[in-house]
């Protein structure tokens, strides 16, 4: 048991707590660290192993970390050259650092150390690589698969076999609903059901931590609707026995549902073949390389390219959010609203 806040004090000192008010369990910090996505705590435990070892190298104290040391963390992250890319971390990863830092302190019930110097550091070294040209100065964004991108992207696809019946279906309902990966990959065939008008997809947003019931309308030309997409996957599982579980599922080289994975003969992974989030991301950077697309192509290009078309195709910014599960006044949102808005709405236009 481990104490959550210290005792209270000024005008409410003679409130008396006893230790069972100051301490949580186990099972419920476990709780707390579960409403954080994998992929951001594991970044984080990433970042928090290697201050750790940088403090342990330097001499210095991790926990509580004083503003000078974090300072010093900073100065060294932007000047030596990282174990994976041989060059310092581009300012977004130092961001991140940061913010691990200030989380892991705060999880201790810790004050955390003041960044004030050290994002000084950080914003001169975000200037000198823009001086320089440098691309780590940019953060990285995946392109957007607009309708034409994913024309394209579908056209490589053999939809006659079951792994291309799946793979249309994820570009076409990951586009859809502006899912990200993670919400694609935890979609089940319950969670998809046809009516008249088209698809209503029972889809988790994992940001605003709510289940949102997203209509996705039969497209106009066959070859790219969603709705017939989705019909062909699941028609095609139930051939293959599967009426219930997973929607995306693993398929092996020849073609059939992968049986579950073994190691050491223990199961490993989802035992239903349910995809991960990484295997639904390299499934659409794997068809853009099949289909000869330059740029940087991941899961998030589907959301990307709903929110770009949606915006060029004159939908209002809350249409948008609220149909991709996009919090009230998100600045994700708002960059990709920019992004469409570039030709569309150009203020040099007419001039």
């Amino acid at each position: 048991m481990t104490a959550l806040a210290p005792r209270p004090a000024g005008p409410l000192a003679h409130v008396t707590h006893t230790d069972a008010d100051l301490v949580i369990s186990d099972a419920t910090r476990a709780a707390i660290a579960a409403g954080v996505p994998d992929s951001t705590r594991r970044a984080y435990a990433r970042d928090w192993a290697a201050f750790t070892t940088w403090c342990t190298r330097s001499g210095r104290v991790p926990i509580p970390a004083t503003a000078q040391t974090v300072t010093e963390y900073v100065t060294h992250l932007t000047t030596e050259p990282s174990a994976r890319t041989g060059r310092p971390l581009a300012p977004s990863s130092i961001e991140r650092a940061l913010a691990a830092i200030r989380t892991m302190h705060n999880a201790a019930d810790v004050a955390p150390p003041n960044t004030k110097a050290a994002r000084k550091v950080l914003s001169g070294h975000r200037e000198r690589l823009a001086l320089a040209k440098d691309p780590a100065a940019t953060v990285r964004r995946a392109d957007p698969a607009v309708p034409d991108t994913l024309r394209v992207m579908l056209a490589a696809l053999d939809r006659s076999t079951l792994v291309g019946k799946r793979d249309a279906a994820l570009l076409l309902l990951g586009y859809a609903t502006a899912a990200r990966v993670s919400e694609l990959a935890a979609l089940d065939i319950a969670d998809v059901r046809e009516t008249d008008d088209g698809l209503l997809v029972t889809v988790y947003r994992r940001k605003i931590k709510k289940f949102t019931e997203t209509a996705v309308p039969y497209g106009s030309n066959p070859a790219t609707c969603p709705v017939r997409a989705t019909r062909a996957l699941v028609e095609a599982l139930a051939e293959a026995g599967r009426i219930s579980g997973p929607l995306l599922v693993r398929i092996d080289r020849h073609g059939r549902i992968a049986p579950p994975i073994t190691r050491k003969g223990k199961t490993i992974g989802d035992p239903d073949g349910r995809m991960t989030s990484d295997a639904v991301a390299d499934v659409v950077t794997r068809i853009a390389d099949a289909a000869g697309l330059e740029g940087r192509w991941t899961g998030h290009s589907l959301r990307r390219g709903f929110a770009t078309a949606a915006r060029r195709g004159g939908a209002a910014l809350e249409r948008i959010g609220r149909h991709g599960g996009w919090a009230d006044g998100s600045k994700a949102l708002l960059i990709y609203i920019e992004d469409g808005d570039r030709w569309t709405d150009n203020p040099v236009t007419g001039l």
